[in-house]
């Protein structure tokens, strides 16, 4: 059973596919760099003319696995040098769930 990782923030609608790039580049190439990771999808959705959404959800073998990313406290987000021009929230924690089968992205 592997394990889910979701981290979601609000950030500036214009920067939009500059900053899912900056994710690809920083963020998920860690994930991926990181024994025990499955894979990691980005998505995105509009919230008004200035507000995206973002999420990245990562597939892990399990909790242990993301401490190889995240630390010894898996809860806390991590965040790379110029996350800060672009979030317009900066959520302290992520979410994780035990997925229900063996598939994964």
């Amino acid at each position: 059973m592997a394990v889910l990782r979701e981290w979601r923030a609000t950030i500036r609608r214009e920067l939009r596919d500059e900053y899912v790039e900056y994710v690809r580049s920083t963020g998920v190439a860690s994930y991926q760099q990181t024994p025990g990771n499955l894979g990691a999808i980005i998505a995105t959705r509009d919230l008004d003319e200035e507000r995206t959404e973002i999420v990245v959800l990562s597939w892990w073998v399990d909790k242990a696995a993301i401490k190889g990313f995240a630390g010894e406290e898996i809860e806390r987000a991590r965040y790379f040098p110029r996350d800060s021009l672009y979030l317009i929230t900066r959520p302290r924690i992520v979410r994780h769930y035990e997925t229900t089968d063996s598939e994964h992205p």
